[in-house]
């Protein structure tokens, strides 16, 4: 077993970056929420107590009796989680006369404890609270101050306890990453060892005793989830592996043919599937979004299901779940309301009455792309930008007919081999085409058109969360205007989409 860090998850937005920032020191973490910790605790050899955005001071403020976990382990608070170890132990939280946000200038004290070793006398942090520790316990000890902040950082006697109130783990807090390594590997004793080829040789192992001789089968989506867990999966029980990859209908253009293609080459057994004119038939005249999405998830179940049954005896099913899709299951607020239906296609253990296996659940993104690129999967499968589990059903707004399809598939290809000709796809997050409900006039040649309208879209993002619009230049963002009007019948204008998310989605629909 790796050695492990608990990260105690108070709600704040930052905690997921946390986690990032310990994994990308080669130390394995996990997070869970205050009011749901590990029965198991004694397997973590240190712990760091999360932000969040209520007050220690409220009635009904989210805690856990530090005071247990003190002297015991390694503790690191950051903010609330620093407040909390304070305020539990006598010292006084108050309201900041002014809310702190944003940069500020650490100056140390007392030497350089060993959370500060090698940290800038006047290096800058990132402050978000709204409280301030006014008063410390007996026993802490204050070991950084900033210009306005008296209690930036303490130390408490005789323990390996530590508080800060800054965000070590963003960007803007410049040597947050020197105090976090400094925690993990002079505090706590981690010496590294989460890396790509220890959680490979590890993982399959598991997977062989887990698994042994059964049949285990698995929905190739064509995106890096599904990918990076079948080629995990191959390794670990061969031809025990299953891939069946449905053509929904909605897929980018020669992606079917494209996928199959690339698993194959990489010996895995794989089925593809043409269902598309089944799609077609149940999406036919209806508009509304989240219907759509229902019904491509059901046709998508009943087809797999279909094609599971003439493989005999198999007793699993593969799932490409993540680490976040487990924590946001179990968040410190419970799920997230739904906006709209997730993108992946929840539903088939219950329908297939399968065991489930998900080699990828203690995972984030980046790091599934890094597993990938270890097993030595090709760099333009693990770099592809997400696509969403309906496919173009969500990027079609109304009715979806293969007309429509055929027309969104070709702007989309125009669009994308666009930006990796001009060197600008691995700068974007996601992109894709929008074939809008909408005709304007236009004038080719000396006749007056009646014809689609299409909007491109492009955002940069870490994790789908939030999203900003990417500023691509104008002389591309016209050559490919140029270029989809010229090449693609149907379409005689093209829109650009500035929206971020907040407040809108990345998909339309």
């Amino acid at each position: 077993m790796h050695q492990a860090l608990l990260i105690i998850d108070f709600g704040s937005q930052y905690t997921q970056l946390i986690a990032r920032r310990v994994r990308e020191l080669n130390v394995y973490c996990e997070i869970h929420p205050f009011n749901h910790l590990p029965t198991d605790i004694k397997r973590f050899q240190g712990i760091i107590l999360s932000g969040g955005p209520a007050s220690v001071r409220d009635l009904n403020a989210p805690e856990i009796p530090t005071m247990e976990f003190r002297g015991k382990y390694p503790v690191l608070g950051i903010c609330y989680g620093a407040q909390l170890m304070a305020q539990q132990a006598g010292g006084n939280v108050m309201p900041s006369k002014t809310r702190e946000y944003g940069r500020a200038h650490l100056s140390t004290t007392n030497g350089t404890p060993s959370l500060l070793k090698n940290v800038s006398a006047s290096s800058q942090v990132w402050m978000s609270h709204g409280d301030t520790i006014t008063e410390i316990p007996e026993g802490f000890e204050i070991i950084a101050s900033t210009e306005t902040v008296k209690v930036a950082a303490y130390k408490v006697h005789g323990e390996q306890t530590f508080g800060v109130q800054f965000h070590p783990e963003v960007v803007h807090s410049k040597e947050g990453k020197t105090l976090l390594s400094n925690f993990l590997f002079d505090v706590c004793g981690f010496t590294g060892d989460w890396t790509p080829g220890s959680y490979i040789e590890e993982t399959v192992a598991q997977l062989k005793q887990q698994l042994g001789n059964d049949k285990v089968i698995l929905g190739l989506s064509g995106g890096v989830d599904s990918g990076v867990a079948a080629v995990l999966l191959h390794r670990a029980i061969g031809k025990n592996l299953y891939c069946i990859f449905i053509d929904n209908g909605l897929l980018r253009k020669n992606e079917f043919q494209q996928v199959l293609d690339a698993y194959q080459h990489m010996g895995l057994q794989i089925k593809g599937v043409d269902a598309s004119s089944h799609f077609y038939r149940e999406l036919a005249g209806v508009s509304e979004p989240e219907q759509k999405r229902k019904i491509i998830g059901r046709v998508f179940i009943e087809e797999f299901d279909r094609q599971a049954h003439a493989i005999e005896d198999v007793k699993w099913l593969a799932q490409g779940t993540i680490y976040p899709d487990i924590i946001e299951s179990v968040s410190v607020k419970g799920p997230s309301a739904t906006i709209k239906s997730h993108h992946n296609v929840g539903g088939l253990p219950e329908k297939m009455k399968l065991k489930v296996v998900e080699p990828l659940k203690t995972l984030f993104k980046d790091e599934v792309r890094i597993i990938g690129t270890a097993l030595g999967m090709a760099s333009d499968l693990l770099n592809r930008h997400p696509f969403p589990g309906p496919g173009l059903g969500i990027r079609i707004l109304g009715d979806i007919t293969p007309e429509k399809v055929a027309i969104i598939q070709e702007v989309d290809a125009i669009f994308i081999n666009g930006l990796k000709e001009h060197g600008l796809y691995d700068q974007v997050w996601q992109a894709g085409s929008i074939l809008l409900p909408v005709k304007s006039v236009g004038v080719m040649g000396d006749e007056r058109t009646y014809e689609n309208v299409v909007s491109l879209r492009a955002v940069s993002s870490t994790d789908g969360m939030t999203a900003d619009w990417v500023h691509l230049p104008y002389e591309f963002l016209g050559r490919m205007s140029n270029e989809i009007i010229n090449n693609v019948k149907g379409v005689n204008r093209v829109v650009y989409d500035i929206s971020s998310k907040p407040p809108a989605t990345i998909e339309w629909e």
